[in-house]
């Protein structure tokens, strides 16, 4: 860059390319130019139909990182970033031009900050070097020791949240939504399990803003995902990409220029389905997310002035004396109301107040459109899990099928669907099964039919006994595929929430649940013959061990089993009157019970389902029957003695009901699983499959935080277009060997200790 002039030339003669190859090239080299310089303004006039080669982007981020230390321009650019903005919030109906170098602005400013961060070698970032030179020139009205990165997300979010989505806006409310997703990519860099010496200034300077900015920035992002604002053009106003057959304008000087970044209008053209609708919604969404799965982790006072330990101690000592520092995009989520019921919203009165108000039937609306994607099952959860008001207004919808349909839909397809999602999708079905409305509810809504559920027709069906068969069907993939504990105790908690008010099940739901017992049972069979054989055969300290495993395992079949006949209790015991077909059902095969019927755990149990089986056995034998029976002459005779019947001699048991609690550090399951997500687009399937994979270590602990947060940032990456370079991230392990076994089709998935692990789920008595 030795060779390039201090000042940039911008002859009259000179074509828009070759004084954008200049002025780039110059940004990249060697040369400091003031904050004041007037090279900033011709560099932000660029125009924005330029084309560029993608190529030769990494060199000319290697050349900026050489010299960003000395020229301080990324500061420089992030600064100039922040004074477009101001004068676009400032100007109402700004002219063009004002936006075009705000959005020239943004374009700059992230891919040279997505390689700084992706590159970092030092664990505080400081190859930012987010800071001015103390002999730099300064304008009068900026201060040295400005914070840049608090400036840059102030007038970001101030924009966001201040500026509507207009045709003319609609680009730079796009890039400023992908700036804040590469800004707050620093998190890629972290280990899975925040800690106090994770360096993320960008997002922590999202965080110490003030509660009135937080709360519109969370309304108006909900808003833009709501409104899936459509882009205002039908195709771009410029390619990033250069498709010509002359030699590139980049070639013929001395240091490359830079694609100005991985913008999303290449994504839009891949048409990728849903995530061409609305580009913006979806970015809008993922930084929703990031922001609200977020906590900074905080060293206490006491530890920080105790300097008694040695260093040996220091590590464990400073994790056990950390705390989480209250995330207030959490707390806004978590306090939005719904303002159709907020008189002062509806009369058009300004607002008092930090309070989030969002339509939340347009909002319930838009998530029933949209639950195939993932990050919209996160939002889902996010809300009924943290937010009371919203999930009381989806549990008083009387068309509940409009989120359970999709919901249900997924986990037929549960193939082609992630573990993690699977996850996701089950704890909303648990949460939901927690209140006794929903689950009477759920069974007078008649579906006329299924059309994605292929085994059987499934005409005039019950939303209840939809579910019903759906959990079962997903017992049955994760026994398997998966094999995954805490599957299979979410989808029986869910099912024996459900039990006490099952009303009218249907014949094949009823079936199903005789079913599942016999699936398990035969488990449980095969597992206690191995053990018998093994114990028989052992002869040494490994023998023993195995038996020992499999002893565990056994234990674990013995509480699945024991769970399914409190289901099939509770509903003869509190609604057998309502569920003939359950009857007969347990009528047909009832010879699936009788192995278990000496059985400790089951004794006590089975009597009750014994004292059913001889009432309506002797009454089916008492009715005189001319010719041979029919199942519709059987069921005749059930329904007919069901009137009658009154549950003489029946045990009553303690009704079960499951609850679902977030663990203490949620952040640890759910950062690592977003940035996953996020990554899932842009690398090959094997890859994604290893990541989820390494997920399961995570699925066992005690933390599920080392799950959410990955999640978000994998839904990021997933839609916003938005590559990282693999080698350089710590949130979540990344295993060439592991991936080459998926890729082979080698099945990983194993269980985890053989444990039953509640994660997350309480048994309430």
């Amino acid at each position: 860059m030795g060779s390039v002039p201090s000042t940039p030339r911008k002859s009259s003669g000179a074509r828009p390319q070759e004084t954008a190859e200049y002025l780039i090239g110059t940004f990249v080299g060697e040369k400091s130019f003031p904050i004041s310089s007037d090279f900033w303004q011709k560099l932000l006039e660029l125009p924005l139909n330029l084309q560029w080669p993608s190529h030769r982007v990494r060199q000319a981020c290697e050349l900026f990182a050489r010299n960003n230390q000395y020229t301080r321009h990324l500061a420089k650019i992030l600064i100039h970033l922040s004074w477009c903005l101001q004068d676009c919030i400032s100007a109402s109906g700004a002219p063009s031009n004002v936006y075009n170098k705000a959005v020239n602005a943004v374009y700059i400013s992230s891919v040279f900050l997505k390689h700084l961060i992706e590159s970092a070698k030092s664990e505080d970032l400081a190859e930012l070097y987010l800071s001015l030179d103390e002999k730099e020139p300064l304008p009068e009205n900026f201060i040295q020791d400005e914070n840049i990165e608090n400036l840059v997300m102030h007038r970001v979010l101030s924009f966001i949240s201040s500026v509507d989505v207009r045709p003319n806006t609609y680009l730079l409310h796009l890039e400023l939504v992908n700036f804040m997703l590469i800004a707050m990519s620093t998190q890629l860099l972290c280990g899975p399990s925040p800690g106090p010496k994770d360096v993320n200034p960008f997002i922590d300077a999202t965080t110490v803003q003030d509660s009135s900015l937080v709360s519109l920035v969370v309304r108006k992002l909900l808003l833009n995902y709501i409104s899936q604002p459509g882009m205002p053009f039908k195709s771009a106003s410029y390619s990033i990409f250069y498709e010509g057959s002359e030699p590139s304008v980049l070639q013929r000087v001395g240091s490359a220029a830079a694609n100005f970044v991985l913008l999303p209008l290449s994504f839009l053209g891949s048409a990728r389905g849903e995530g061409s609708r609305s580009p913006l919604a979806e970015c809008s969404l993922l930084v929703l997310l990031v922001l609200i799965h977020y906590h900074k982790c905080v060293v206490s006072k006491e530890a920080m002035t105790d300097r008694s330990v040695d260093s040996a101690m220091s590590d464990s000592l400073l994790k056990e004396n950390t705390y989480f520092s209250d995330n207030p995009y959490c707390n806004a989520l978590e306090n939005a109301t719904d303002f159709e019921f907020d008189r002062m919203d509806v009369e058009g009165n300004t607002h008092s107040g930090p309070i989030v108000r969002l339509p939340f039937a347009s909002l319930f609306d838009t998530l029933g459109m949209c639950l195939a994607d993932e990050a919209a099952v996160l939002l889902l959860y996010s809300l009924l899990q943290g937010n009371s008001d919203f999930l009381e207004y989806v549990l008083v919808r009387t068309d509940m099928d409009t989120l359970l349909m999709p919901i249900l839909e997924a986990l037929y397809n549960a193939p082609r669907r992630t573990p993690n999602q699977i996850y996701m999708l089950l704890i909303i079905l648990l949460i939901l099964s927690q209140d006794s409305s929903f689950n009477a509810s759920i069974h007078k809504l008649i579906l006329p039919g299924v059309p994605w559920y292929k085994e059987r027709l499934l005409h005039q069906t019950s939303l209840g006994s939809l579910m019903v068969i759906i959990l079962i069907r997903t017992v049955q993939y994760n026994l398997s595929k998966l094999r995954d504990v805490y599957l299979h105790t979410t989808c029986l908690a869910t099912l024996a929430n459900m039990a006490p008010h099952a009303h009218r099940l249907s014949a094949y739901a009823a079936q199903r649940l005789v079913s599942l017992f016999f699936m398990l049972s035969r488990k449980y069979n095969k597992l206690a013959e191995l053990r018998d054989n093994k114990v028989h055969l052992a002869k040494d300290n490994s023998m023993n061990s195995l038996s020992e495993d499999m002893s565990t395992e056994l234990h674990i079949y013995t509480d699945f089993l024991r769970l399914v006949l409190e289901i099939l209790n509770a509903i003869l015991t509190y609604a057998l009157p309502r569920n003939p077909e359950v009857v007969y059902a347990i009528m047909h095969r009832q010879e699936v019970f009788q192995p278990f019927k000496n059985h400790p755990r089951f004794n006590e149990l089975l009597e009750n389902i014994y004292n059913v089986l001889d009432f309506f056995n002797s009454r089916v034998d008492a009715h005189t029957m001319d010719g041979e029976w029919s199942v519709e002459k059987v069921l005749q005779v059930i329904v007919l003695n069901c009137r009658s019947w009154r549950g003489e001699g029946m045990k009553m048991f303690t009704q079960l009901r499951f609850t679902y609690e977030q663990e203490s550090h949620p952040e640890e399951f759910f950062i690592p699983y977003v940035w996953q997500l996020v990554l899932s687009r842009w690398i090959n399937m094997p890859f994604l499959l290893q990541m989820f994979t390494q997920l399961r270590l995570y699925e066992q602990e005690s933390h599920p935080e080392e799950f959410f947060i990955p999640y978000v940032w994998q839904l990021v990456l997933s839609r916003c277009g938005f590559s990282f370079d693999s080698g350089a991230i710590n949130l979540f392990p990344v295993d060439p060997q592991v991936e080459e076994q998926e890729s082979a089709g080698v099945t990983t998935n194993k269980l985890q200790n053989g444990q039953l692990s509640m994660h997350g789920l309480l048994l309430d008595p």
